[in-house]
């Protein structure tokens, strides 16, 4: 199959990468690039396990042809931590307890730092909003939230930090 050169920053590092108009950025990401913290769910988009950000957006990695994000800049998981410690949301998964077998984990921290960059202090139906399309099936949920609510300093429900 013939390839193309894809122009795009990842992980705020320019990048050229030979794929072919049918590569997904799953693939992209996790076979041609070794990052490894995206997930492969479902590969339909039923999951979220696979969600980064596309030019500040949240994104299913196994729906979206790579040769779509030219000029795009493309944030994993990987790219939340800097210089080896954890990030404020990541942190906050770690200390309430937000991660269970931690396979959906990367694509639920992607989608809340999503929704925490838009918008730094949201109510308990707007992160249940951006978390919607992640699934998790190993708990109700109340840890995830607890998390993204520590994170961004909101109370929890029923009482205070």
């Amino acid at each position: 199959m013939p390839k193309r050169i894809l122009s795009l920053v990842v992980n705020g590092r320019r990048r050229e990468e030979a794929v072919s108009d049918s590569t997904l950025l799953l693939d992209l990401l996790r076979e041609q690039l070794g990052l490894t913290g995206t997930k492969r769910g479902c590969d339909g988009g039923e999951c979220g396990a696979c969600t980064v950000r596309v030019d500040g957006e949240p994104r299913l990695a196994c729906l979206t042809i790579a040769s779509r994000c030219e000029g795009a800049s493309v944030e994993t998981i990987e790219s939340l931590a800097a210089g080896g410690r954890m990030s404020a949301l990541q942190a906050a998964f770690h200390e309430k307890l937000g991660t269970q077998c931690g396979f959906c984990t990367p694509g639920m921290v992607m989608a809340a730092e999503a929704l925490l960059r838009r918008n730094p202090n949201p109510d308990d139906p707007a992160i249940r909003e951006a978390l919607s399309g992640n699934l998790c099936r190993c708990t109700g949920y109340v840890k995830i939230i607890e998390s993204v609510q520590a994170a961004a300093g909101t109370p929890v429900a029923g009482g205070t930090r």
